[in-house]
This record gives structure tokens, C-alpha cells and sequence, in this order.
């Protein structure tokens, strides 16, 4: 994993975690054990998911360029269909307050997002190559003069 990726990871892993603590708390506030357990499957959850996005994509950027766009996609599908079956597999369960997970998946995906995003800006990254100095001569493939 690149240094930079790893940068994003954290810089989105740790405020979605502070929040889920804190969603865990109203959770066990509002609809007790059952709630606060809720909270933590939507925790995990999201934490999970977005964590598998970020390695499947920073792997990708190490084999081609390309490839990346079809790991976020490929992902996300993915993830997508877990969640299909997650939902299917437990649409009767009562272990948990529904509502607490729900609510918490949502929340800490804007929390998710919005640090990602704020990590980014930070990031400083170059977005295109660098100009070369004037005294250098480079020769590029598509430069065919003698």
C-alpha cells in the first residue's frame, strides 16, 4: 500500500471509528443492549466495506494505472451483493435494533466520506506529470524529429 493510501485509510478509518463509538453510545441511550449491538454491527460494517475499497484500489494502482477504475467497480459490486445477502440472510433477526444498524451504516458513511474527502484535499498529490526542465532533452515516442 502506497503512503498515500495509507494516509487516506486513516484519515477516514479513525473519525468513522470515533463516530461509531459514539453511535454505539446513543444506541445502548436509546434502544439498549439490543441497540448498542445494532450500532456496532453497523460499525464494523462500514468499516469493513470501506477498508476492502481502499486496499482493492491501492493494489490495483501497483499493477496498471487502468486497472484501478475496474477495482473500485468491481469492488463496490461486490460489496453490493454481500450486503444483498447480509440483509436477506438476516431480514428476521432480533439480536439487534435494526434501526440503531441502519442508522449508524448511514452515518458513518457520510463520516466515511467526508474525511476521505478532507484527506484528499490535504493530500497534496500531483495529478499530472511534471513538466521537464528546459535543459533536459527528452525524447518521447511520439517525437519523430532527428
Amino acid at each position: 500500500m502506497h503512503t498515500s493510501d495509507a494516509r487516506m485509510l486513516r484519515g477516514a478509518a479513525i473519525p468513522s471509528a470515533a463516530a461509531g463509538v459514539i453511535a454505539i453510545a446513543l444506541g445502548a441511550l436509546l434502544a439498549g443492549a439490543k441497540g448498542a449491538f445494532g450500532a456496532g454491527l453497523g460499525m464494523v460494517t462500514v468499516l469493513v466495506f470501506f477498508s476492502i475499497s481502499v486496499v482493492a484500489v491501492s493494489y490495483a494502482s501497483r499493477v496498471s494505472a487502468q486497472l484501478m477504475f475496474a477495482a473500485a467497480v468491481f469492488s463496490y459490486i461486490g460489496k453490493l451483493l454481500v450486503m444483498l445477502a447480509l440483509i436477506a440472510a438476516f431480514s428476521d433477526a432480533t439480536a439487534w435494533n435494526p434501526r440503531a444498524f441502519a442508522f449508524t451504516v448511514v452515518g458513518l458513511t457520510v463520516v466515511w466520506l467526508g474525511a476521505e474527502i478532507r484527506a484528499t484535499l490535504k493530500a497534496k498529490q500531483l495529478y499530472v506529470d511534471p513538466a521537464p526542465a528546459a535543459d533536459q532533452n527528452v525524447r518521447t515516442p511520439a517525437d519523430r524529429s532527428p
